[in-house]
């Protein structure tokens, strides 16, 4: 590898990375990706798959819709799956339906709709989104990837930068010299840039998942508690009546900070969650009484008992801004999506960012905080 040169290094083969590869790639760049694990292992493979385009509002919602087109592209040329079916938005209460008519954000269901849409019992009316996507967390990294190694993306796996400067990467495989450097290692970033960390407020986002025995779910699903996370939905009047009364009657939401959602792999498995827990460093020891909350939310919802198949730990970056762009030097950026939508957002920002790193600048010009928290 030492004295390899390209026009673009990318530290990190989360969606991020392989989104600016994917980028720079379609701009005629030559492309290296230096990926510390021997194979993709973060919080890209760890969630939902859900690209939930029409629950952001400002700068997400810009970046989503830019995503959501480059992740109907990359599907086609990397062939992986991809759902078009949008979004159920599931109101169970009043206050929650009128949270979703408040919105504006889709088309308002009845009661019947949403049984037609769903196996779910207990609805008052729902919210479909039209324009979500979902892909399979666990399969389409790797497609990607594959993909963009067939178009002379060269992948370094299993090895670590351990340091940058500008046009200069230097890696524990030696040193790679390149035009741009674009570092994107989600909550890691304090490991190459601690300053930039800290200055940003950025904090790991620890959280439980399950998969469970699918239910024959043919969309994804927000709930109630998904209407406090989202920028389209946090932002209305009614919002606070929801939280108040999960406050009352179900403390243990708010409690554990949960975002009650599912989405069904195209396998038939069902993948639920999900619960937050913030700090510089989070425990990797997992409580018992989480993962029966979220089991317990879950069944509730689906009116049936569930088979619980995996439990597994996600992490990913959280700051009180939901993007952090930075530039430490000559041709270099620091970018991380610090809110738990980086499947949403991800391949726009990286859009963003390599238009900005090749002088082609494209789409939003500015970062700002959406208040989303997924």
């Amino acid at each position: 590898m030492d004295g390899q040169r390209v026009d673009l290094a990318i530290v990190g083969a989360g969606i991020l990375g392989l989104g600016a590869a994917a980028a720079a790639v379609e701009r005629g760049l030559t492309v290296a990706v230096v990926e510390r694990r021997a194979t993709i292992q973060g919080a890209t493979v760890r969630n939902f798959g859900h690209v939930a385009t029409g629950a952001q509002s400002g700068i997400a919602a810009e970046y989503a819709a830019v995503a959501r087109e480059r992740w109907l592209r990359l599907a086609e040329l990397a062939g992986f799956w991809v759902r078009q079916a949008g979004t159920l938005v599931v109101a169970r209460h009043a206050d929650e339906l009128a949270a979703l008519e408040e919105s504006g954000a889709g088309r308002m269901l009845a009661a019947a709709e949403v049984a037609e849409l769903a196996p779910v019992v207990g609805a008052v009316g729902g919210l479909h989104l039209p324009g979500d996507l979902q892909v399979d967390p666990r399969t389409t990294a790797p497609a990607i990837a594959v993909h963009l190694a067939a178009r002379g993306v060269r992948f370094h796996w299993r090895t670590s930068a351990v340091g940058v400067e500008p046009g200069v990467l230097h890696t524990s495989r030696g040193s790679i010299r390149a035009e741009a450097i674009l570092v994107a290692v989600g909550h890691d970033v304090d490991e190459l840039f601690p300053t930039i960390a800290e200055d940003a407020g950025v904090q790991r986002c620890a959280l439980d998942m399950l998969l469970a025995d699918g239910v024959g779910l043919g969309l994804p699903i927000l709930t109630g508690s998904s209407l406090l996370r989202y920028g389209a939905f946090a932002g209305t009047s009614a919002a606070g009546a929801v939280r108040a009364r999960l406050a009352a009657e179900q403390p243990e939401v708010l409690e554990l900070d949960v975002n009650q959602m599912a989405t069904e792999r195209p396998d038939g498995t069902l993948l639920v969650g999900d619960t937050h827990h913030r700090g510089i460093a989070v425990s990797p020891f997992q409580r018992e009484g989480d993962a029966d909350v979220l089991r317990g939310l879950a069944e509730g919802l689906f009116g049936r008992p569930l088979r619980i198949r995996e439990r597994w730990q996600g992490v990913y970056a959280s700051a009180p801004d939901d993007f952090l762009v930075a530039a430490p030097a000559e041709g270099v950026r620091v970018v991380a999506v610090t809110t738990g939508i980086g499947m949403t957002t991800g391949l726009g920002l990286a859009e963003r960012v390599v238009a900005d790193l090749v002088g082609r600048s494209t789409g939003p010009s500015t970062i700002t905080s959406t208040g989303a928290r997924a």
